[in-house]
């Protein structure tokens, strides 16, 4: 049998897709493919066979750095190269871009894949989830997005991450969805920005600043909500602060990395957009 088909995602790919992810437990996924899918920062790709979606693949370019992701494969189609096929089009699509590293996250079984042509485990992500708080008094220095924070955001994330998220910032930032931390000499502390599916960049290089944040989303949803957190095994000192302050943690993957090292500060990071964004 020979291989589906590589080509990009379009729009009209979204229905069938989103069905697919439905039937195989992805969960629905149409807010995240209807950004994908039009933004021109990322580059998403189907696998077609017989006019039929076999498998999907997506890749964002953040600067120099591209993160690759949302590599699904239809359960008739698998171990037949499909997904091999899938992540060597967003790795070209990455690489045509200027990306010069490339990062992932990873299941157990597509680690030993993606180990075989060059990534290597950099880190691993520890994700923590608590209820909400109903309604509490918020840290004062906090106050939602305006339009002027977006530069310094920017220049925030950048030493944070190692990529320039500029454009994903620019793209969700608004005063619905985004939060700042002003400090006592008018600079920056961090952030909270959130995409339309749930996932939030959330960057602080201090605990206590970071920790003000979250806490800041759990005010106003109620107990039986939950809010998520994204924190780097480098960041010891924080996953035990937010340990102590009613977080626990909900599973673990490991981080892949292909080319240049980073520069980057990973215990200033605290949550992802989702990990096929950073």
């Amino acid at each position: 049998m020979t291989l589906p088909r590589i080509r990009r995602m379009t729009p009209a790919d979204v229905d069938p897709i989103v069905a697919a992810f439905i039937r195989e437990n992805w969960g629905d996924r149409r807010l995240n493919l209807d950004f994908v899918t039009r933004h021109p920062e990322t580059h998403p790709f189907v696998a077609e066979a017989d006019g039929q979606i076999v498998g999907t693949g997506v890749v964002s370019v953040n600067g120099s750095v591209g993160w690759i992701g949302t590599i699904w494969v239809e359960p008739a189609w698998r171990r037949r190269g499909v997904g091999m096929a899938l992540t060597n089009a967003t790795i070209d699509a990455a690489e045509s871009a200027g990306c010069r590293t490339l990062l992932l996250v990873a299941t157990e079984a597509g680690r030993l894949l993606y180990e075989k042509i060059g990534f290597e485990v950099q880190t691993w992500y520890r994700m923590l989830e608590a209820p909400g708080l109903g309604d509490e008094p918020i840290d004062p220095r906090i106050r939602p997005f305006e339009a002027a924070d977006l530069p310094a955001m920017a220049e925030l994330s950048t030493v944070a991450t190692g990529e320039d998220r500029e454009h994903l910032l620019a793209a969700f930032g608004s005063p619905e969805t985004g939060l700042c931390l002003i400090r006592n000499d008018g600079t920056l502390g961090g952030f909270v920005v959130r995409a339309p599916w749930g996932g939030g960049s959330t960057i602080a290089p201090r605990i206590e600043d970071a920790e003000a944040i979250l806490h800041a989303r759990r005010v106003g949803r109620g107990t039986a909500d939950k809010v998520r957190a994204g924190l780097l095994a480098e960041n010891e000192a924080g996953l035990q602060r937010l340990l102590a302050t009613g977080w626990t943690e909900s599973w673990s993957a490991p981080r892949l990395i292909r080319g240049d090292p980073l520069r980057w500060q990973p215990d200033a990071i605290w949550g992802q957009f989702n990990h096929a964004l950073g």
